[in-house]
């Protein structure tokens, strides 16, 4: 399952910032690995708690740096096609020390930036601080399998899998969103990306956001959509039985992917 919580600063943080806290907070996501990053002028602190899936050696240790020490990456989820993407960036000089994914998507993100999440198949969420763009990019899946909350005050973002590990600081507003909160006891559920806590959101779906650590700005934007209809015949029924089997039976495969 895997938990990631962070924090970004344009501005010189606390002394005291309980990000292992924050991170001992999600173990029961992780129960396999643990670890903390901060940057050399503790402005940007990563960590995570690890349920080994692919590499379970410690080359698959998080937070990840690439090979030139500029990006750190913690990644939540599989991407399945890893081993594609992987075959596909080696053929353009990169190299690889590790079997995991995470390693693929710090490399894609090399390659093709922000536009590698539109090459992405899987569930995730992820955060990857790149130190020569003093940029943050939060990223969540197609369908919003995997949580990401995130609290931006205009200078700071703070980002976790789950609520618990922002409240690991005592100094983390907690103030119900009434309206939140109504949606809750109604639905069971809060819609959107609201959260039931005030100032806090939920990264949509399909979504990334990019913070930079320079000016404090955070822009969120959509990187992926459903397509559009399209006016065509319509394919006969066993036509479309076999169309379905044939992506079930991908789908399946796709996801037993493991070690």
């Amino acid at each position: 399952m895997c938990g990631i919580v962070g924090i970004a600063s344009s501005r010189d943080l606390p002394a005291y910032v309980p990000l292992e806290d924050a991170c001992a907070a999600l173990a029961h996501r992780g129960p396999d690995d643990s670890g903390l990053w901060w940057s050399p002028d503790r402005r940007v602190g990563l960590a995570m708690r690890r349920l080994a899936i692919i590499d379970l050696s410690p080359a698959g240790h998080q937070p990840m740096e690439d090979r030139t020490g500029s990006l750190r990456l913690v990644f939540n989820g599989e991407l399945y096609n890893y081993r594609e993407l992987r075959a596909e960036l080696r053929e353009m000089g990169h190299a690889f020390t590790s079997a995991s994914d995470t390693e693929v998507v710090l490399e894609a993100y090399r390659e093709w930036g922000s536009r590698c999440l539109e090459r992405f198949n899987g569930m995730f969420a992820f955060a990857l601080f790149d130190a020569g763009a003093r940029t943050l990019l939060l990223a969540r899946d197609r369908a919003g399998e995997k949580p990401l909350f995130y609290a931006w005050d205009g200078m700071t973002i703070r980002f976790a899998s789950e609520l618990k590990a922002l409240m690991a600081d005592p100094a983390f507003p907690r103030v119900l969103d009434p309206e939140a909160f109504c949606q809750y006891l109604s639905y069971g559920y809060v819609s959107g990306d609201a959260c039931i806590l005030r100032g806090v959101r939920k990264l949509p779906p399909a979504h990334a956001l990019l913070f930079d650590a320079c000016t404090g700005n955070a822009r969120v934007n959509r990187y992926w959509s459903l397509p559009e209809p399209v006016s065509e015949p319509a394919a006969e029924n066993p036509d479309l039985v076999d169309e379905l089997d044939t992506l079930l039976e991908d789908s399946v495969r796709l996801r037993l992917i493991a070690d």
